[in-house]
């Protein structure tokens, strides 16, 4: 099956609610993450295959995996791109290619009772679609 990657493109920007037109490719982003050494396609190269259209490519790498989710790169970006949302987006789309993005309450009748319940807020509105 042959993958679209304008369509890709435009569901992970879509998720991602950030602007990759705006990245000028200074490297900030890359040179401020915790856990670069891990991953085998740096934010900034993330941000340029977005905006290039290779978005096939960013979902067999491994990078959205190893991301802290910290936003150190969203901090240290002069020009407020968020690579952190874009490798939460390429996590959740991955879940969903995967079917496995389905949450229902009876799911989560037995949750520990220390668990917050923003938590299961959050799940809801990120799982339920």
């Amino acid at each position: 099956m042959a993958v679209d990657e304008k369509q890709l493109t435009e569901d992970i920007l879509r998720l991602a609610a950030t602007d990759v037109r705006r990245c000028m490719q200074c490297g900030r982003c890359s040179a401020n993450c915790e856990a670069a050494s891990k991953m085998d396609l740096l934010p900034h190269r993330v941000v340029w295959d977005l905006n290039s259209g290779y978005a096939s490519e960013l979902l067999e790498a491994d990078a959205p995996w190893q991301c802290l989710s910290c936003m150190a790169c969203e901090e240290r970006c002069p020009r407020g791109v968020s690579p952190a949302r874009i490798m939460e987006a390429l996590r959740l789309l991955q879940i969903r290619q995967q079917g496995n993005n389905k949450l229902s309450a009876e799911s989560v009748e037995h949750y520990p009772s220390d668990m917050p319940q923003q938590l299961l807020v959050a799940a809801f509105r990120k799982y339920n679609k």
